[in-house]
């Protein structure tokens, strides 16, 4: 491996920050989709043991509907409290912190059927959604300022890799002969303290962000040691100067307010790009498809005893397809591989919609369908599933990222939400059209990219600014940083001395 390349702590402090991290999200997404007919059957049962009534079946659908879309409140939840906890914890310090909820919610999953009670389960996935929130929103903040120039993509990009990793692994452990069983559900949902305290347990050997340490605190001293560490090098000249260049830059400034943010319009533009990309994210409907997995593939008829392993074909599909673009960022781009995974699901879509139009008419259809939704979950997986994540951290500087990040979390989970209270009566009311809407939303999202994105791909932020600031009618010389288009970013390899690279 070349000097300035990936070092054994750098790979290390990604894997220990991810696990309890993305890989949370993707996890809790998937697993909920197992036990849905258990989960119903106790809300049904509790009901009758406390009024001595059942509920007729669209109340069961309205409550459990709930559940799975309080996690996505959660999720809005953390995303506003991650700014905060990353300015005051620091970055790494909020990932630890964060846990907390984690481990609250697993007693509450574990308790929910001994208590009888259903309302536990829906605060148990409110608090497991404020987690995934916090962590969508710090962990790629960490990444980024972690991480040399030739390398941010990719360790950006991992975030992606491991919620491809989550989903994959929440859908085998959902499996029957594992914990997706009527008297292990409890478990299953409880089963995602394991990564948590296995990122307690390690991630406090790694490195804080050394941007964070020089800009925020102001700690020269730590900061160096911590960009030894991770570029396993002695001599990082050119970094440091450009942190210190930026720290110039920011002066005496604290972190920017949501309102500071927006009033800003420098950075306008930048903020725009970001709500409409972290909004496709979510009302493409992709993420959904794991909460529902099942209705998707009733509907296109696949055998009720066949679909839990036709499931883990779709996380298998997604995870990869972030493999495959984690190699492919850095050489592609992120308006590339943004606009044209948005422009392949909508052919998808297309497709699903006419193969699910001929079922009963033309043999192998149901197959075609399934085939359809993988190729479409493959599409999101090679773009808007990794790059969206990064943006904030290369739109935005030191001052404005946590703001950013939680404007982007917000819209990411309003949307989910949304899309995830609304996405079985789509199903059920719009039958083989069911698509149509999020073909609807791809289009306009690689519109919009294609049209608005500038390239990011090894460029320092004043550059990317630059390249905003051309392409906004209103834009002036003071929305430009005051530390220049020149500034050199990051390792360079040839200054890397005794490099451990993997």
């Amino acid at each position: 491996m070349k000097q300035g390349g990936w070092t054994r702590t750098l790979a290390l402090t990604v894997c220990s920050a991810a696990i309890g991290g993305t890989f949370q999200y993707g996890y809790n997404i998937s697993i909920i989709n197992a036990p849905t007919a258990y989960v119903q059957k106790f809300i049904n049962e509790t009901c009758m043991e406390r009024w001595g009534t059942a509920l007729d079946s669209s109340q069961v659908t309205l409550i459990w509907t709930f559940i799975v879309s309080i996690y996505s409140l959660g999720g809005l939840l953390g995303s506003l409290l991650a700014g905060p906890m990353a300015i005051k914890c620091g970055r790494k310090g909020a990932l630890l912190l964060n846990n907390c909820f984690l481990f609250l919610s697993a007693v509450l999953a574990l308790s929910s059927r001994y208590a009888g009670s259903f309302e536990m389960i829906i605060l148990a996935r409110l608090l497991v959604g404020v987690n995934a929130g916090v962590s969508m929103n710090v962990q790629p903040m960490y990444f980024g300022e972690s991480a040399p120039k030739n390398l941010r993509g990719a360790v950006a990009f991992s975030s992606a890799v491991f919620t491809a990793l989550g989903i994959l692994m929440g859908q085998v452990t959902g499996l029957t002969e594992v914990l997706g069983s009527e008297s292990l559900w409890p478990y299953l949902l409880a089963s995602n303290a394991l990564p948590g305290l296995v990122q307690l347990i390690t991630l406090p050997w790694f490195p804080e962000s050394p941007r964070y340490l020089l800009i925020d605190r102001g700690d020269r001293e730590a900061c160096g040691q911590a960009l030894k560490r991770l570029r396993a090098c002695s001599v990082f000249t050119a970094e440091m100067e450009e942190i210190l260049q930026e720290r110039a830059g920011a002066g005496e400034a604290r972190a920017k307010t949501l309102w500071e943010l927006f009033s800003d319009r420098s950075l306008r533009r930048q903020l725009y790009t970001v709500m409409v990309a972290s909004s496709a994210m979510m009302l493409c409907g992709n993420d959904s498809i794991y909460f529902y997995a099942s209705y998707i593939f009733q509907e296109a008829g696949i055998p009720m005893d066949k679909i839990q392993y036709v499931t883990i074909g779709t996380g298998a599909c997604e995870f990869t397809s972030a493999m495959v673009c984690n190699l492919l960022i850095e050489r592609v781009g992120r308006r590339l591989l943004l606009a044209g995974g948005y422009l392949f699901m909508s052919c998808w879509a297309v497709v699903f919609t006419v193969a699910l139009s001929l079922e009963g008419k033309v043999a192998g259809m149901p197959y075609l369908s399934m085939v359809c939704v993988f190729a479409y979950i493959l599409s999101f997986g090679m773009g808007p599933a990794g790059v969206t994540g990064i943006l904030p951290a290369e739109l935005f500087d030191q001052m404005a990222r946590p703001a950013a990040y939680m404007v982007a979390g917000s819209m990411m989970w309003l949307n989910l939400f949304l899309v995830g209270m609304a996405f079985p009566f789509i199903v059920s009311g719009l039958g083989q059209f069911c698509f149509i809407p999020f073909c609807g939303v791809c289009v306009t999202a690689c519109l919009f990219i294609g049209f608005t994105l500038p390239e990011t791909k090894g460029r320092t932020l004043a550059e990317i600014t630059e390249e905003f600031e051309k392409r906004n009618k209103k834009g002036t010389a003071n929305g430009l940083p005051k530390y220049g288009p020149q500034s050199q970013s990051l390792t360079d390899p040839s200054e890397c001395l005794e490099t451990e690279n993997i």
